[in-house]
């Protein structure tokens, strides 16, 4: 693995533990237009999948910002596992002797 891609690894772990814990508490988007237009209520309980982290917030750690913080973190490496993983199974290797 490169430098460069570690490095960007390491800056979205140092982001998600330590930033993610101070966003904004408020919906977003999608969110915050059920709340207005009042059909929030027919979707809350009925998730698609359920989440083992759910509210980006880790179960089990009563601290809500090691809380946080650590579901940004397992959210990073999942994501970079996953699109590792991705690239491994999608992009041939390049042929470096020519």
């Amino acid at each position: 693995m490169n430098k460069k891609l570690l490095a960007g690894l390491f800056i979205a772990l140092l982001v998600a533990v330590f930033l993610s814990p101070f966003a904004s508490p408020h919906p977003d988007g999608l969110e915050r237009v059920a709340e207005d237009l009042n059909f929030i209520q027919r979707a809350e309980g009925k998730e698609v999948l359920a989440s083992p982290i759910p509210d980006y917030s880790m179960p089990g750690i009563k601290s809500e910002f090691l809380a946080t913080g650590t579901a940004g973190a397992i959210g990073v490496v999942l994501t970079f596992g996953l699109i590792m993983g991705m690239k491994k199974i999608l992009v041939k290797k390049q042929d470096c002797s020519g």
